[in-house]
């Protein structure tokens, strides 16, 4: 039987338990993305909290591409050394840490699907293969790409949303496009033995029945190319009604249990995870791996130990 507390790896990356920390949006860094105290903090707790692997909040990857309040920069390597602080009070708590890169606006305008032209869209794949390799340097075992939430990328999937009229819209091939681009700019860049993970949409929770066909043939696209840890969401940010599922927590489980019967590749579900017993029966009863929790680390980021004590007593 399997338990919330087996230790396992992803491409090298060794995970004491299979809890992660989902990423999640501090707003404390300066204005021009750099970490402050504030945000160091934030991330000894949760390491030393015992969860299994963190993924930062996101950060951005162009200087002009900044879309939230004391958002987290990846731009430059000027960031580097202050990452590289990061990553190692991290590892000290035998914590693996990967860093989660969007680019969802420009100059402060949000990105919607239609918005950029085919010349800007080509534009920002280098920026992703630059930033993760800075991310290697900075120490991180691996990167997240953001392509959940109705963001830019995750509007790309929906063709409701999608009204291209070139290479990034129209078929599930032309919409999964840059989202295959990115990665296989990051893999180029950054090697076989980093890190390389996605978040997605599995629904957006408006009707659009379309997202979850797109997210599962890109799953299958990104397994096929090497991903190594798919993270299935929904919703747009902190938008998650319970009451939009049969379930009140572990929400998503349906939808991700389809996706990793799918892909032989490790899946993370997020969504409403607030209970070991219940993440512990979808473990057991489905493909699924790894479970991202980030509200309750947020007011108890020792939750993780915590949990870990109460399963040894009960055994």
């Amino acid at each position: 039987m399997k338990t919330l507390f087996d230790e396992t790896r992803i491409n090298g990356i060794q995970l004491k338990n299979r809890l992660i920390r989902s990423a999640t949006h501090e707003g404390l860094a300066d204005k021009s993305g750099h970490l402050t105290d504030e945000v160091i903090k934030v991330y000894q707790d949760l390491a030393e909290g015992g969860v299994g692997l963190i993924i930062t909040g996101v950060a951005y990857i162009t200087e002009d591409s900044k879309y939230l309040h004391g958002m987290m920069g990846f731009y430059d390597d000027s960031f580097i050394p202050e990452y590289r602080k990061m990553t190692d009070i991290a590892h000290a708590n035998d914590c693996p840490i990967i860093i989660q890169l969007a680019y969802a606006a420009k100059d402060g305008e949000m990105w919607t699907a239609d918005a950029p032209s085919t010349e800007e869209i080509k534009a920002i794949v280098k920026p992703f293969g630059e930033s993760a390799l800075r991310a290697k340097r900075a120490g991180f075992d691996g990167v997240q790409i953001h392509a959940g939430h109705r963001y830019f990328l995750s509007q790309l999937l929906s063709p409701s949303k999608n009204g291209r009229q070139d290479e990034y819209g129209g078929s599930l091939e032309n919409r999964t496009r840059l989202i295959v681009e990115i990665y296989d700019e990051i893999r180029r860049r950054a090697g076989e033995d980093f890190g390389v993970f996605i978040k997605l949409n599995s629904t957006d929770l408006d009707g659009d029945d379309e997202v979850f066909a797109s997210c599962r043939y890109l799953c299958k696209q990104l397994a096929d190319r090497g991903i190594d840890g798919i993270e299935i969401s929904g919703g747009y940010g902190p938008f998650m009604p319970s009451r939009s599922f049969p379930y009140k927590e572990s929400v998503l489980r349906d939808d991700a249990a389809l996706i990793a019967k799918d892909v032989q590749v490790p899946v993370i579900l997020v969504g409403l995870n607030r209970t070991p017993a219940v993440m512990e029966e979808i473990l057991n009863t489905t493909d699924i791996e790894y479970f991202a929790i980030s509200r309750p680390l947020i007011h108890q980021p020792d939750l993780p130990n915590l949990w870990r004590e109460q399963a040894r007593h009960h055994i």
